[in-house]
C-alpha cells in the first residue's frame, strides 16, 4: 500500500496544472500523484497524458461537487495518507517531511495542514487558511493570520505547531482510515466549508488536528468561485449553517440559531446598500435552502452527537469575532490572544 497519494480533483484547469503540477512533482518523490477529473469538458486528460504521463488519473463521469469529487475519487486510492490538494497550489523543496514526521510521530492527530502563503505575494498569508483555522461562538471562520479581511504579513509569528480546529481544504494531508471513521467530505455541501465539517466531526471525536507551519505552500486562491460572486455568497451562508446544525451541541443550538438569523439579515442589508443585489438575495436564498435541508441532516447530526468525546471543541472560541472585530478593533489572531 501506498503511504502518501497527494489527490489534486480537477474540473476544466487544464491551465492550472500546466502552471502548478511541475512544482508538486519534483518536490514531492515521496509521494503517488494523483488527479481526479471532475468530468472536465476542456482538454485537461489529454493534457496530463501528454505532457504528465507520470500522473494517475481517476475520472469521474460528471461534475460532483468538490466534496463528492472526492470521496468519490479517494474511493478508488489505497493509501495511508491522503493529501487533499487545491490545483492553484505552488510547492517548494522538502515541503512534505515536516508534516509527514509529525504525523507519523503523533498517531493521535488525524489532520494537519501546512503554513499557507499567497502564491502570488508570499510575503503575506493567504486567505484560505493561513496558519490554522478555528471558529468563533457563532461559527464564523477565522484563522492564525487572517481575521475577517485581514491578512497578515509572514513574520515568523505563527511558526510553532498548534492544535487548530480545521484544516485548510487547500492542503488538507490526512490519514484515510479517519477520513472514512468520520464520513469523509459532506457531498452534499457541494464546496465551500465542507473541510470545517469534516474536521469539527474529526476534532469532536477526540481526533486532534494541526498546523505545521515548518512545511510551506503557496496557493493562488479563488480557483473555484471568486469573492463577490452570489454563487459563492449561497455556498458560504448555507453550509456555515448546516455545520452549525449538524456539530454544535444541543444547549448551543437555538441560542446560536436565533442570533444567525439577525446576524445574517444584518449581511444582507449590507450587500443591499453596497448595491450587491445577487449577494443580497443569495443570502435570503441560502438561508431557505437550508430550512429546506435541516431535516436531512437530523440523522447525521445525532450520530455526531453520539460520537462526541469533546463538548465544547476547545478550539471553538466563545467570543463573538464580529463584535471583537468590528466593535473592538482586534484585526489579528494575537489581538484576539490578548483579550
Amino acid at each position: 500500500m501506498t503511504k502518501l497519494s497527494i489527490v489534486i480533483l480537477n474540473w476544466n484547469g487544464a491551465e492550472m496544472m500546466r502552471r502548478f503540477l511541475p512544482s508538486v512533482l519534483q518536490h514531492s518523490t515521496e509521494a503517488e500523484i494523483v488527479v481526479v477529473d471532475n468530468g472536465s469538458t476542456d482538454d485537461s486528460l489529454q493534457m496530463l497524458s501528454q505532457n504528465f504521463p507520470s500522473v494517475r488519473q481517476v475520472v469521474l463521469d460528471r461534475n460532483y461537487g468538490f466534496a463528492d469529487g472526492y470521496n468519490k475519487g479517494l474511493k478508488e486510492i489505497e493509501t495511508e495518507y491522503y493529501l487533499l490538494l487545491n490545483s492553484d497550489v505552488e510547492v517548494r523543496k522538502g515541503w512534505l517531511k515536516p508534516m509527514l514526521a509529525y504525523m507519523d510521530s503523533h498517531p493521535d492527530v488525524a489532520a494537519c495542514q501546512p503554513k499557507l502563503l499567497c502564491q502570488w505575494s508570499p510575503s503575506d498569508f493567504e486567505y484560505a487558511g493561513a496558519c490554522g483555522g478555528y471558529i468563533d461562538a457563532l461559527g464564523y471562520p477565522y484563522c492564525r493570520g487572517r481575521v475577517m479581511g485581514t491578512i497578515e504579513s509572514d513574520k515568523g509569528q505563527y511558526d510553532n505547531i498548534a492544535p487548530i480546529l480545521w484544516a485548510t481544504g487547500a492542503c488538507l494531508l490526512v490519514r484515510a482510515n479517519d477520513y472514512w471513521q468520520a464520513g469523509g467530505l459532506d457531498g452534499r455541501f457541494f464546496a465551500h466549508q465542507e473541510e470545517i465539517d469534516l474536521c469539527w466531526r474529526l476534532r469532536s471525536r477526540g481526533r486532534g488536528i494541526v498546523c505545521v507551519p515548518q512545511s510551506v505552500a503557496y496557493h493562488l486562491g479563488g480557483g473555484t468561485l471568486p469573492q463577490g460572486n452570489p454563487r459563492k455568497t449561497f455556498l458560504n451562508f448555507r453550509n456555515n449553517l448546516l455545520l452549525l446544525y449538524k456539530n454544535l451541541p444541543q444547549e448551543r443550538l437555538h441560542k446560536v440559531m436565533r442570533i444567525r438569523f439577525w446576524l445574517d439579515a444584518l449581511a444582507s442589508i449590507q450587500f443591499l446598500l453596497t448595491l450587491q443585489w445577487g449577494s443580497f438575495w443569495a443570502v435570503w436564498k441560502a438561508r431557505k435552502a437550508f430550512r429546506q435541508m435541516r431535516h436531512d441532516f437530523r440523522k447525521d447530526r445525532e450520530e455526531n452527537l453520539r460520537q462526541t468525546r469533546l463538548s465544547p471543541v476547545p478550539e471553538q472560541s466563545t467570543f463573538s469575532l464580529l463584535w471583537q472585530y468590528y466593535v473592538k478593533g482586534r484585526k489579528t489572531y494575537h489581538d484576539l490572544c490578548e483579550m
